[in-house]
């Protein structure tokens, strides 16, 4: 008997939406994805609209989900959340986040709205170690913040905290 598969279709707004037909079983590391094929199974030639999530994006998630089905960790239930965020990154893991900023962002992005926790932790886990030992200002620089807050933003502030506020 052949593997099931489904297909999923992006949300791109400068192009075309992509199509990918994946297996099921590695998409269901996603509970989105996993509870819309429960509630809908799939027919032939239906395709599950992912409108949250770009081509280039998703084609990463798949390339997660893939990696995660050949590659299970048998331990990752067993672990406490101290334990998994004070392990070190795997090789594999730690070359598929190792893209510009803009994409790992929209991997987090992506991993939340297809409640892919693993992805989810890895990225965040990822932007983590970016941060770790550097000066506010080292990661102003590093996430290319310029002001702290708008002057509007400033003004919010200020009306909903008056205690900030120095006034000698």
């Amino acid at each position: 008997m052949a593997e099931e598969q489904i297909t999923v279709r992006s949300n791109d707004a400068e192009g075309e939406p992509k199509s990918f037909t994946v297996s099921k079983k590695a998409l269901e590391i996603s509970e989105t994805i996993k509870n819309l094929v429960e509630e809908f199974p799939a027919e032939d030639g239906v395709e599950i609209p992912l409108p949250n999530v770009s081509g280039p994006i998703l084609e990463k998630v798949i390339e997660y989900c893939n990696y995660k089905l050949q590659n299970p960790d048998p331990d990752a239930d067993k672990r406490t959340e101290a334990e998994k965020r004070a392990a070190e990154i795997p090789e594999w893991e730690k070359n598929f986040c190792d893209v510009e900023q803009p994409v790992l962002f929209n991997l987090i992005l992506a991993a939340n709205y297809l409640d892919i926790k693993p992805l989810l932790d890895l990225t965040c886990k990822t932007v983590a170690n970016m941060i770790k030992g550097k000066t506010p200002d080292e990661i102003k620089k590093l996430f290319g913040v310029t002001r702290d807050f708008t002057p509007e933003e400033e003004e919010q502030v200020r009306k909903e905290n008056p205690w900030l506020v120095d006034n000698k």
